[in-house]
């Protein structure tokens, strides 16, 4: 496996609606500052393969991907420092997942948050086949993730604190295939968890997510994004009473962008009893003032998917050659090397 002394940083987004500002505080923010330190080798990629698994609407797949793939550039990613690729231009992670597959068990993959739910699902709803909706793609998306992450070994993954547990299973199947196979194939990757801000919380206060339909898009126009602030569920305290800024959707999204020390002047305005309606405003202006430059930077590029388009082909390229290589190591591995 090609290895610099740097440390290696992998991001990935699931290429399967707009970017929000979840996605943003929860993976695109931390990666990017993580890509700014000269010992460290980012690797950022569109998890358009993941997209398959809930959504079968090409035309919002397609949409998403020019989407995210602009919200990493308007928000000051470097293509020529970051290793910036669609997931399915490298056609060695499929490869490499099969390869996973055959050392992963099936037990491990039963403990899966997201099939777990699923069963659990059907139980509630008295489906007497708990596996009723579950895709092969579901069941097996923690296979593909680890064949994202180990592709290129990576040291560091930033996630939200609920996709930690995928890690761990990349953790495993890598410590699997190195025992199985007798080499230091894959190295043990870490989870990076922003302690600040965990999972971010959407309008009705459960975590934003597009499968709620409770997101903030990034990019939204001014008026759009204070109109959305604006229906951020709140409790009925009234102007002048003291409120607890830790259980507040306002407060989180605001010290997610804001530095230590307003984020501790806010948390005074709390508790001097700052009114619902002017928290909010003050939420909007500071939220659009840090967006206002890259949301031009992001509709200029939205306008030229040409230029897009050669970033993310010259990223591949680049994310190929060290794939093949590790292919060809990984075959002659497991016995699928050539003869001569």
């Amino acid at each position: 496996m090609s290895q610099t002394a740097k440390t290696r940083v992998l991001t990935g987004i699931t290429t399967s609606g707009t970017p929000h500002l979840g996605n943003y505080v929860g993976a695109i923010k931390p990666a990017i500052e993580a890509s700014q330190d000269p010992n460290v080798q980012p690797f950022f990629f569109l998890a358009d393969y993941h997209a398959l698994i809930k959504c079968q609407d090409p035309k919002r797949v397609q949409a998403s991907r020019l989407e995210i793939a602009a919200t990493w550039l308007a928000i000051g990613q470097d293509p020529d420092n970051a290793i910036f690729y669609r997931q399915s231009d490298i056609i060695e992670i499929p490869e490499l997942m099969w390869m996973l597959s055959c050392v992963c068990a099936k037990g491990l993959m039963n403990r899966a948050h997201a099939y777990k739910a699923a069963v659990a699902e059907n139980e509630e709803a008295g489906n007497q086949d708990p596996d009723k909706g579950v895709t092969m793609g579901l069941f097996g998306y923690p296979v593909l993730m680890a064949a994202d992450i180990l592709m290129f070994n990576a040291n560091k993954v930033p996630v939200g604190r609920d996709q930690i547990q995928h890690i761990e299973m990349a953790r495993d199947m890598a410590g699997r295939f190195n025992h199985l196979f007798k080499g230091q194939y894959f190295v043990q990757p870490e989870a990076v968890v922003d302690e600040k801000v965990e999972v971010l919380k959407g309008l009705d206060g459960r975590k934003m997510s597009k499968s709620y339909n409770n997101t903030i898009p990034l990019f939204v126009s001014e008026k759009k994004l204070q109109k959305l602030v604006r229906k951020i569920k709140t409790n009925s305290l009234e102007p002048g009473e003291p409120k607890d800024p830790d259980t507040c959707t306002l407060f989180q999204i605001f010290s997610a962008f804001a530095s230590e020390s307003e984020a501790l002047a806010m948390r005074q305005q709390y508790a001097e009893g700052i009114g619902w309606g002017e928290a909010k405003d003050r939420v909007f202006e500071y939220v659009n003032a840090h967006l206002s430059a890259p949301r031009e930077r992001y509709n200029a590029l939205m306008e030229d998917p040409a230029h897009i388009e050669v970033v993310l082909q010259k990223g591949a390229e680049r994310a190929r050659e060290e794939a093949a290589v590790t292919m060809d190591r990984l075959r002659a591995a497991v016995g699928l090397g050539r003869f001569v």
